[in-house]
């Protein structure tokens, strides 16, 4: 449990220290309440579907984490080119300790992230329906960020250099945020496919188990939200964690 939390504590430190890391990943997110909140506001509530601010600031919320979760790995690249990570392999504790508290660090700093974003969007215009329902809403936020966190470890654990990283990320990231059901609902009226994609998107589940504590919309149903994300988070933990135990520093 001290590996763990040391691993936490340095997480956490890395991310106060870097104020640009802080303030450069709130650009895209706030682009996307104003350029698409306030854009397509008009025609989203033509259609009968109500507020798009109220709808989108969720999806929004869910992109800041995910970024920042899976842009966590390349910290593990870092201090695997900087000889910081050997010093961490050498120590006399297990492997699986060592990615559990970089992880859990991870998914602490991604879950800021989500809740300054969700500031952002309070001054925008998004109001919850019950504001008690804010503190489940993050623990949602945390299951998400843990669950991705997990993927960006896993991700790093097979590459040596951050660009190809960045690539791989880009390229895995942005689909599945936009086909999560993020910035369109899942109604009779989607098209098939993407409802039958968003099913298979983990993303999914997560985005709208805040949209259900949020603003009191859900399409899954709260029960399989939650198990779908413990159930991934799970997975892709003991996938990084036995990822991990086969590198080498």
């Amino acid at each position: 449990m001290k590996t763990i939390y040391i691993l936490w504590l340095r997480q956490i430190k890395r991310y106060l220290r870097s104020k640009s890391r802080i303030f450069g990943a709130l650009g895209q997110p706030i682009l996307f309440l104003i350029a698409l909140g306030y854009g397509l506001g008009p025609v989203f509530q033509k259609a009968g579907e109500g507020n798009y601010l109220q709808f989108l600031a969720p999806g929004i919320i869910g992109m800041s984490i995910i970024f920042t979760s899976v842009f966590s790995g390349i910290e593990l690249i870092w201090d695997r080119q900087f000889g910081f990570l050997k010093e961490t392999m050498v120590a006399p504790v297990s492997r699986f300790n060592i990615m559990l508290g970089r992880t859990i660090g991870g998914a602490t700093v991604a879950t800021f992230q989500g809740i300054i974003v969700f500031l952002i969007s309070l001054i925008a215009g998004f109001r919850p329906t019950n504001f008690f329902l804010i503190f489940p809403a993050i623990l949602v936020m945390f299951l998400i960020a843990l669950l991705f966190t997990a993927i960006g470890t896993a991700i790093a654990t097979q590459l040596e250099d951050m660009q190809g990283f960045q690539l791989i990320v880009n390229f895995l990231i942005m689909p599945v945020f936009f086909l999560s059901g993020a910035i369109f609902p899942l109604n009779n009226e989607s098209p098939k496919v993407l409802v039958t994609i968003a099913r298979f998107n983990p993303l999914s589940y997560g985005i709208d188990a805040m949209r259900s504590f949020l603003i009191n919309t859900s399409h899954f149903g709260m029960l399989l939200n939650i198990s779908v994300l413990l159930s991934t988070a799970l997975f892709f933990i003991l996938l990084g964690s036995y990822l991990f135990s086969k590198i080498e520093a």
